[in-house]
């Protein structure tokens, strides 16, 4: 599952929200002091090659077929739906970080859109400013002061760490929108097209990863890591200090 809609969209996030989390929200903490962010760079860059193929073969010509078959109208009823099943787990990710009026804001935006949106193929709670605030159970374990964990590279899955990795098995768990199906085909069926959906989305800005980044790897690791920052701290991470910075000279008497 193309999990973090790859590169322009992580890069239009860097510059982070324009919100300030609570002043009693405690600290989400990036990783253990000392520790490297990216240990596995050998066996990443490894998997993030095993990856890159696969979507070569398989799933960059599969999206552009379905762009190029299914009617524009048609795919943004797919993405609607989609987009409203997980605002569900958002609002629970929203209650379980203890942000109540965004838990009721959200869950107003799903009720809006699965009674007056046709189940969630149309999205009327946006056009009444009900924003879609996504969370998801990796930034809420970093709202409890997880640390991150080193970065790593998941097959097919691609960038996430460890702290997200968890995050990620227990959202696709509870939240996963095939576990609404009757039968195990089905359900297979519902994650291929999840997957399809969300790479067709994606041509562009893939496309112009590949002509902007001279390192991609390096490129995809580091708007990863800014952005899933940016987000734990809704818009407002801490200011870094490196060591090599001198403290504040003291005040003048």
């Amino acid at each position: 599952m193309i999990r973090h809609r790859a590169l322009l969209v992580l890069v239009l996030l860097l510059g982070g929200c324009a919100s300030v989390p609570p002043a009693d929200a405690p600290p989400a903490r990036a990783q253990t002091p000392g520790q490297k962010a990216d240990p596995w760079e050998t066996w990443n860059r490894k998997v993030f090659a095993f990856n890159d193929a696969i979507d070569e073969a398989v799933l960059k010509p599969v999206a552009e077929g379905y762009r190029k078959v299914v009617p524009s109208l048609v795919r943004t009823g797919i993405g609607n739906v989609f987009g409203n099943l997980g605002d569900v787990w958002s609002t629970a990710n929203q209650f379980m970080q203890g942000k109540v009026q965004n838990g009721f804001e959200m869950g107003m935006r799903v009720l809006t859109n699965t009674f007056f949106g046709l189940g969630g193929m149309l999205d009327p709670a946006t056009e009444m400013r009900l924003t879609r605030k996504t969370e998801d159970f990796g930034q809420t374990l970093g709202r409890w002061g997880m640390p991150t964990g080193p970065y790593v590279v998941l097959p097919v899955v691609g960038p996430s760490t460890v702290r997200d990795t968890a995050g990620f098995f227990v959202d696709r768990t509870v939240a996963s929108p095939s576990r609404l199906a009757d039968t195990t085909a089905v359900s297979y069926e519902i994650t291929a097209l999840q997957i399809i959906h969300t790479r067709s989305d994606l041509l562009a800005t893939t496309q112009l990863l590949g002509e902007v980044a001279l390192d991609r790897y390096s490129f995809v690791r580091d708007a990863y890591l800014s952005r899933r920052k940016d987000q734990v701290y809704d818009g407002a991470p801490p200011v870094e200090k490196f060591e090599d910075e001198p403290d504040d000279p003291p005040p003048k008497p």
